[in-house]
């Protein structure tokens, strides 16, 4: 599954498709192991036939008991630039927890869409308070629809984490699988800040990437996509060479920001960064970030940071 991303996204509100709380729930106790589900996903993607009409697993997947591992949360810290040893979780450490459910689910025999070329288009996360690095959570994943996508078919995966019994953390993110439509049911993205302005926004600083950057997050996050390992791995996939998780794109910019116990973030994944590279990372100061080529034709990666919904 790769972390690039594509234009035109319908509401997923609109979807015929969207699961509530009377969907099946299936307790669990413990995190599923990726590499297994990694494995699974792909031998089952030749076998999929995605459209936004097919029916998808309904079930909701808890773990009633979450803490952070310390070891893999420093490790995260490190690669991404939070800073080391804070007492409050990074604003996009939660996903890395819900990561292997998600990566269950989408596994399924009964997800229609085929996990090999999945694109993860983009990520809304409502941080409600302040989540303690040592605290114990519940944390809840279920795909929420699909939707049609001039593109192919997307899937929202929805992901929320309780302490107490009150949601403190939420994301939806969006996986677009490619394949041929005749683009009548889908429609354009809402115009907002996350879309790439007229104006590119002033730069802040330049980051220059290792090509070992892929594994590191990898190791810290669980997330050891072929695509992001390795130039030979990645090339069967289609690229040149490895290219960075998109999670990790986002993590780093906001750990570039000033970001509030209580906001809302959202972020769209425009296009691959190749390792070895140099991005520019730039900023408004109203919220608003991106990251860039140096040479400002390719925009990877759009977003704002705003107050949570009331």
């Amino acid at each position: 599954m790769t972390d690039t991303a594509s234009s035109g996204t319908a509401d997923p509100s609109s979807s015929g498709g969207a699961t509530g709380s009377s969907a099946p729930a299936v307790v669990l106790s413990r995190s599923p192991a990726l590499a297994p589900l990694l494995a699974l996903g792909a031998l089952r993607s030749p076998f999929k036939r995605p459209r936004p009409q097919a029916p998808y697993p309904r079930t909701r997947l808890t773990l009633p008991s979450v803490r952070a591992d310390p070891a893999r949360l420093a490790a995260y810290a490190r690669v991404c630039g939070f800073a080391p040893g804070a007492d409050t979780l990074p604003v996009t450490y939660p996903h890395v927890l819900g990561f292997p459910l998600a990566m269950r689910l989408m596994s399924r025999a009964d997800f229609p869409l085929p996990l090999l070329g999945l694109v993860h288009t983009s990520i809304d996360v409502t941080r409600h308070t302040a989540t303690p690095a040592s605290g114990t959570y519940e944390l809840t994943v279920h795909v929420a629809g699909l939707m049609a996508h001039r593109r192919g078919t997307e899937a929202v995966v929805s992901t929320e984490l309780r302490a107490g019994g009150e949601v403190v953390w939420a994301s939806t993110s969006t996986y677009l699988a490619r394949h041929r439509t005749d683009g009548a049911a889908a429609t354009a993205a809402p115009a907002s800040a996350t879309a790439v302005p007229g104006e590119p926004l002033p730069e802040v600083e330049r980051w220059v990437l290792p090509g070992d950057l892929g594994r590191r997050y990898g190791a810290a996050s669980g997330d050891r996509n072929p695509i992001h390992l390795h130039p030979l791995s990645a090339r069967l996939f289609g690229f040149p060479r490895a290219i960075a998780h998109g999670m990790w794109t986002v993590a780093r910019c906001l750990a570039a920001h000033d970001v509030p116990e209580a906001a809302l973030v959202k972020a769209r994944f425009l296009a691959p960064v190749l390792l070895p590279g140099e991005v520019v990372h730039a900023a408004d100061g109203a919220g608003r970030f991106a990251l860039r080529t140096p040479d400002g034709r390719r925009t990877h990666l759009t977003g704002e940071v705003l107050p949570p919904p009331a």
